[in-house]
């Protein structure tokens, strides 16, 4: 087993410290987006379709979840009135996830909330720091993305072995 560098180990303790901020964050968004009968999933789900109609399956592809997982959220956006189904000319069976009106309604009240709440924790915490931050983190998504187009295929390689 090979040892971690110096830069590997940082890495690793940087994706241990970004699972804890998403926790931290999932538990904060879905106290944002409670009252208005949200969750931190439905409501990333309604700010992706609020941008217009689009398939379940593009939706996963953009927020880089499992189509089956959006899937879900979007069905039950739709049952509790947030979001409705349309018919999508381009594919009969893709169906488009459009957002309703009280989707609306609830994302400027989440909008509302999440400036207060991004305003607060924002305000802790230097201007040019965040910046930084963001851009680390930006470049290493970019340095993921490929790796894990490859990984994607070597397991449909390996599916296909089978």
């Amino acid at each position: 087993m090979p040892e971690l560098t110096a830069q590997g180990n940082a890495f690793t303790e940087l994706v241990l410290e970004v699972f804890r901020l998403h926790g931290l964050i999932l538990r904060d968004g879905d106290a944002i987006a409670r009252p208005v009968g949200l969750t931190s999933a439905r409501w990333q789900i309604l700010g992706v379709v609020e941008h217009g109609a689009i398939p379940v399956a593009s939706v996963a592809r953009l927020m880089g979840l499992s189509r089956q997982s959006v899937q879900r959220t979007a069905d039950a956006l739709e049952r509790e009135g947030f979001t409705e189904y349309a018919e999508n000319v381009r594919h009969l069976r893709a169906k488009l996830v459009d957002v309703t009106e009280k989707g609306r309604e609830a994302l400027r009240f989440v909008a509302e909330r999440q400036a207060e709440w991004a305003n607060e924790i924002g305000g802790k915490h230097e201007l040019e720091d965040l910046q930084t931050a963001l851009r680390v983190l930006r470049e290493l998504r970019e340095s993921l993305e490929p790796q894990s187009t490859k990984a994607k295929a070597g397991r449909k390689n390996m599916e296909v072995k089978e």
